[in-house]
C-alpha cells in the first residue's frame, strides 16, 4: 500500500492500496446498477434478529455499564485491531492562506498499513479553536474525496469536479470552508478508494471487501479504525481545543459521523446528515443495500447478531448527537427512519439527557445537505462545543 522511505516508514502513494486490494483496472465507466437477490427465506433470517445487545433488551440495565458492553461488542466486530500504538507522523505541504483561515496539505499514518493524505484548515487568531473531523460521503465518486467538503485549492481538474459535487449536494458550498470561516479547525481525509487513495471502480468495491476478508480483515472496520484514529490525531493539535472536537458527515459521511462518536471519546458532539435507520427497514427490495458494492463499507461481519443500526450510534450517549434525514430521501424509508429515532431518544432518555439529541426529518428534501440544513448544524455546533 506503499513504498518505504530510508526510515523503513510506508510513504504516501496515491491509489497503490485502492487498485491493488481492488483487484487492478476495470475497463468501462460504471457498473450497470441493480437490485441483489435476496434469499427466499430473507424474513426467517431477519426475525432471527432480534438484537439482544440493544438497549432494553440487554441485561446490563444500568446506561453506562451499557454504553461500556456495546462498545465492546463494536469493537470485537471491527476484525482490525486498534492502532493507537502507530506514530502519526504528520509532514504538511501545500500551505495557502485566505483572508480567513490558513490551509495545509497533512499526511499521516492512521494505522500501520498505509500513509493517509488530508486538507487541515485553520482560523486565523489565536487558539486553541474548536474544532471539526468532516468525513466525507461515498456517492460512488471516487476521483474525490476530502475534495468534497473541502474547495481543493492545490488540483483545478479536482476543483472542477468538487464544484459540480458542491451544486448537486451542498447547495453550492464547501462545508469545510464554511466552517473555517466560523472559526472551526477542520480536517477532511481520503478513504481507501478516494481521492489520493483511488480512484476505485464501482465494481471494483466488491473485489475489494472481498480481500479483505479473505485476509481475516474487513473493508469496513479498517474505515472505522481510521476515523477513530483521524479524532484523535485532531484533538491532540496543538491549534485545537481537545474538548470541543466535533464529528460530521453527510451521507456514508454521516455514518462515519456517528460511527465515529461511539467509537471515540475524543469526540465531544456529532452532526449526521442523511444515514440513519432501522438495519430491518433498511433491507427491503430495492434499496441501495441490496445492490453490495457501496454496502461493504458499511458492513461489519455479525454485528447486527447483537446490536441494530441505532443501537450503535446510542454509545455516543449522553453527549450532543444531531441527527437529519429527508422526507424524500429514497436511501432511507420514512419507517425507518422513525425506528431509529425512538431507538436513540430512548438512550439518550436513559441518561436523563434527552435534550442533548436532535433528530429532525425535512419532509420536502430528499438526500441532501442543503445551505438551509448547513446553518443548522453550524448554529447547532456553536451551541453544543
Amino acid at each position: 500500500m506503499g513504498a518505504h522511505d530510508a526510515l523503513g516508514r510506508r510513504t504516501f502513494v496515491a491509489g497503490a492500496g485502492a487498485a491493488l486490494l481492488g483487484g487492478g483496472a476495470v475497463s468501462g465507466a460504471q457498473a450497470a446498477v441493480v437490485d441483489g437477490p435476496l434469499p427466499d427465506f430473507h424474513p426467517a433470517l431477519k426475525d432471527a434478529l432480534t438484537f439482544p445487545g440493544a438497549w432494553g433488551r440487554s441485561p446490563v440495565r444500568d446506561p453506562r455499564a451499557w454504553r461500556r458492553a456495546a462498545r465492546a461488542t463494536v469493537e470485537e466486530h471491527l476484525l482490525v485491531e486498534r492502532q493507537d500504538g502507530t506514530p502519526y507522523a504528520p509532514e504538511v505541504t501545500g500551505r495557502s492562506r485566505t483572508r480567513e483561515y490558513a490551509r495545509e496539505l497533512v499526511t499521516v499514518s492512521l494505522t500501520r498499513y498505509e500513509r493517509v493524505r488530508g486538507a487541515l484548515l485553520t482560523p486565523h487568531g489565536r487558539g486553541p479553536f474548536p474544532a471539526v473531523l468532516l468525513l466525507h460521503d461515498h456517492g460512488a465518486r471516487f476521483d474525490i474525496g476530502k475534495e468534497k467538503l473541502i474547495r481543493p485549492w492545490y488540483d483545478d481538474t479536482r476543483l472542477a469536479s468538487a464544484r459540480t459535487w458542491a451544486d448537486k449536494y451542498f447547495s453550492g458550498r464547501f462545508v469545510g470552508d464554511e466552517l473555517a470561516r466560523r472559526g472551526y479547525v477542520v480536517l477532511c481525509l481520503d478513504a481507501l478508494g478516494w481521492g489520493d487513495r483511488g480512484p476505485l471502480a464501482y465494481e471494483q468495491q466488491q473485489a475489494l471487501a472481498a480481500n479483505f476478508y479473505n485476509l481475516g480483515s474487513s473493508l469496513a472496520g479498517l474505515m472505522a479504525r481510521e476515523d477513530q484514529r483521524a479524532a484523535a490525531f485532531l484533538a491532540g493539535l496543538d491549534r485545537v481545543d481537545a474538548r470541543r472536537v466535533a464529528a460530521v458527515g453527510f451521507s456514508m459521511g454521516a455514518y462515519r459521523a456517528w460511527q465515529t462518536a461511539a467509537l471515540s471519546d475524543h469526540v465531544a458532539a456529532a452532526a449526521s446528515v442523511c444515514w440513519m435507520t432501522g438495519l430491518k427497514e433498511m433491507m427491503v427490495p430495492g434499496n441501495n443495500t441490496l445492490r453490495g458494492q457501496s454496502a461493504y463499507f458499511m458492513l461489519h461481519p455479525g454485528l447486527a447478531r447483537h446490536l441494530d443500526i441505532p443501537d450503535v450510534a446510542s454509545i455516543a450517549a449522553p453527549r450532543p448527537m444531531l441527527f437529519f434525514d429527508g422526507g424524500r430521501d429514497t436511501l432511507f424509508r420514512a419507517e425507518g427512519v422513525r425506528v431509529a429515532y425512538d431507538k436513540l431518544r430512548a438512550v439518550w432518555r436513559a441518561h436523563h439527557a434527552e435534550e442533548r439529541i436532535r433528530v429532525k426529518t425535512w419532509p420536502e428534501l430528499g438526500h441532501v445537505f442543503t445551505d438551509q440544513m448547513q446553518d443548522e448544524v453550524f448554529n447547532w455546533l456553536d451551541d453544543v462545543l
